[in-house]
Protein backbone atom coordinates (compact mmCIF):
# COMPACT_ATOMS: atom_id res chain seq x y z
CA UNK A 1 0.00 0.00 0.00
CA UNK A 2 1.42 3.15 -0.90
CA UNK A 3 0.55 6.74 0.51
CA UNK A 4 0.67 9.94 -1.76
CA UNK A 5 3.69 11.08 -0.04
CA UNK A 6 5.63 8.39 -1.04
CA UNK A 7 8.82 8.90 -3.55
CA UNK A 8 8.56 7.98 -7.19
CA UNK A 9 11.39 5.79 -8.73
CA UNK A 10 12.45 8.67 -10.74
CA UNK A 11 12.89 11.00 -7.47
CA UNK A 12 14.21 7.79 -5.45
CA UNK A 13 17.25 7.58 -8.49
CA UNK A 14 17.45 11.93 -7.50
CA UNK A 15 18.45 11.20 -3.97
CA UNK A 16 19.56 7.35 -3.19
CA UNK A 17 23.01 8.14 -3.53
CA UNK A 18 22.69 10.37 0.15
CA UNK A 19 21.66 7.52 1.66
CA UNK A 20 24.06 4.59 0.65
CA UNK A 21 25.94 2.60 3.00
CA UNK A 22 27.75 -0.67 2.70
CA UNK A 23 26.35 -2.08 6.45
CA UNK A 24 23.12 -3.83 5.28
CA UNK A 25 19.87 -3.01 7.32
CA UNK A 26 16.58 -4.70 8.38
CA UNK A 27 14.82 -1.82 6.54
CA UNK A 28 14.86 -0.40 3.16
CA UNK A 29 16.17 2.89 3.14
CA UNK A 30 13.42 4.03 0.77
CA UNK A 31 10.71 3.02 3.00
CA UNK A 32 12.56 4.95 5.94
CA UNK A 33 12.70 7.82 3.63
CA UNK A 34 8.48 7.46 2.69
CA UNK A 35 8.11 7.27 6.34
CA UNK A 36 10.24 10.71 7.18
CA UNK A 37 8.67 12.22 4.18
CA UNK A 38 4.81 11.31 5.56
CA UNK A 39 5.66 12.36 9.21
CA UNK A 40 6.70 16.14 7.63
CA UNK A 41 3.37 16.12 5.10
CA UNK A 42 0.82 15.32 7.26
CA UNK A 43 2.27 16.52 10.54
CA UNK A 44 1.48 13.20 12.38
CA UNK A 45 2.89 11.93 16.29
CA UNK A 46 6.28 9.74 15.41
CA UNK A 47 4.32 7.13 17.54
CA UNK A 48 1.06 7.55 15.41
CA UNK A 49 3.29 6.58 11.80
CA UNK A 50 1.00 3.47 10.92
CA UNK A 51 2.07 0.11 11.00
CA UNK A 52 3.24 0.07 6.89
CA UNK A 53 6.11 1.35 7.72
CA UNK A 54 9.11 0.04 10.40
CA UNK A 55 8.80 1.08 14.23
CA UNK A 56 8.59 4.64 14.98
CA UNK A 57 11.72 4.60 17.38
CA UNK A 58 13.59 2.83 14.14
CA UNK A 59 12.28 5.63 11.49
CA UNK A 60 13.24 8.48 14.46
CA UNK A 61 16.14 7.05 14.70
CA UNK A 62 17.22 7.34 10.92
CA UNK A 63 15.85 10.39 10.79
CA UNK A 64 18.21 11.88 13.68
CA UNK A 65 21.45 10.24 12.44
CA UNK A 66 20.64 12.35 8.93
CA UNK A 67 20.20 15.35 10.16
CA UNK A 68 23.16 14.85 12.75
CA UNK A 69 25.30 14.27 9.65
CA UNK A 70 24.13 16.23 7.55
CA UNK A 71 22.85 14.21 5.21
CA UNK A 72 19.31 16.13 4.75
CA UNK A 73 21.10 19.27 4.42
CA UNK A 74 23.46 17.98 1.66
CA UNK A 75 20.20 15.97 -0.13
CA UNK A 76 18.37 19.61 -0.51
CA UNK A 77 21.03 21.10 -1.29
CA UNK A 78 21.48 19.40 -4.05
CA UNK A 79 17.84 19.12 -5.41
CA UNK A 80 17.90 22.81 -5.66
CA UNK A 81 20.99 22.96 -7.63
CA UNK A 82 19.30 20.38 -9.81
CA UNK A 83 16.43 22.38 -9.76
CA UNK A 84 18.15 25.44 -10.74
CA UNK A 85 19.95 24.13 -13.64
CA UNK A 86 16.89 23.13 -14.92
CA UNK A 87 15.27 25.71 -14.89
CA UNK A 88 18.35 27.83 -16.86
CA UNK A 89 19.50 29.63 -13.45
CA UNK A 90 23.20 29.60 -11.95
CA UNK A 91 23.78 26.68 -9.38
CA UNK A 92 23.86 29.43 -6.43
CA UNK A 93 22.00 32.42 -6.00
CA UNK A 94 24.14 35.34 -6.93
CA UNK A 95 22.23 37.80 -4.34
CA UNK A 96 20.20 37.63 -1.30
CA UNK A 97 17.32 39.58 0.10
CA UNK A 98 16.46 40.29 3.43
CA UNK A 99 13.04 41.40 5.56
CA UNK A 100 13.75 44.78 6.83
CA UNK A 101 11.16 44.65 8.89
CA UNK A 102 12.44 41.07 10.50
CA UNK A 103 15.96 42.61 10.76
CA UNK A 104 14.50 45.62 12.45
CA UNK A 105 12.41 43.50 14.68
CA UNK A 106 15.50 41.00 15.68
CA UNK A 107 17.45 43.99 17.04
CA UNK A 108 15.60 45.56 18.98
CA UNK A 109 14.80 42.61 21.10
CA UNK A 110 17.91 42.71 22.48
CA UNK A 111 16.80 45.98 23.94
CA UNK A 112 13.50 44.72 25.64
CA UNK A 113 12.96 41.71 27.45
CA UNK A 114 10.15 40.32 29.85
CA UNK A 115 10.07 41.00 33.84
CA UNK A 116 9.02 37.66 34.77
CA UNK A 117 7.99 39.16 37.99
CA UNK A 118 5.94 41.59 36.68
CA UNK A 119 4.67 39.59 33.45
CA UNK A 120 4.79 42.24 31.67
CA UNK A 121 7.33 44.15 28.91
CA UNK A 122 9.67 46.76 30.16
CA UNK A 123 13.29 47.99 29.13
CA UNK A 124 16.19 45.20 30.54
CA UNK A 125 17.45 46.89 33.24
CA UNK A 126 14.95 48.89 35.10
Amino acid sequence: MGYPTDLTDKEWDLIKHHFVRNRQRKYDKRTLVNAVLYLVKTGCQWRMLPNDFPPCQTVHSFYRRMRLNGTWEAMMYDLVKQTRIKAGRSETPTYTLIDSQSVKTTSASAERGIDGGKKRKGASGI
